[in-house]
């Protein structure tokens, strides 16, 4: 990635959606532990999610809490600097139930790439989320074409 600005600099990044059933918030180092813990439970589940289709992530054998807190750190720091979005998926009781990440395309034909996964235990809420987020890029931020997998 280079340190080029994601979006232009007068963009405001928008509020993030908000449902009966789940809600958006910038993902941080305060997530830290829910986060580790949503992941770890749902690991095969995820890599079975369309988006995460390279086998990198999450590592089958996991990770430590203190090397998923410098993974956080330097999400909370893409967002920061503009240079990419992540936001951790809490449901209505405040629990980390899944993650949507916001990046500039890899390739020449989308300007965003964007992939999201939801614990194995809310499964349920793939769909919603995706239709929620798809409908929150295509409103309010400055993307002409996404690269989200569809569900």
């Amino acid at each position: 990635m280079n340190d080029r600005a994601f979006v232009p600099d007068d963009f405001v990044v928008p509020a993030p959606p908000v449902t009966p059933r789940f809600r958006l918030e910038p993902l941080g180092p305060q997530h830290n532990a829910a986060d580790h813990a949503a992941w770890t439970s749902s690991i095969e589940h995820i890599r079975a999610t369309p988006g995460f289709p390279d086998g990198r992530w999450p590592p089958v054998e996991g990770m430590s809490l203190e090397a998923n807190l410098a993974d956080l750190r330097r999400h909370a720091d893409d967002f920061a600097r503009r240079r990419g979005f992540t936001y951790t998926v809490l449901d209505t009781d405040g629990d980390v139930i899944g993650c949507v990440y916001i990046y500039p395309s890899t390739g020449d034909a989308h300007d965003a790439d964007v992939s999201s996964w939801v614990r194995a235990d809310r499964a349920d809420l793939d769909v919603p989320l995706y239709e929620a987020v798809t409908a929150w890029l295509s409103a309010h931020w400055p993307f002409r074409t996404l690269s989200y997998h569809p569900r």
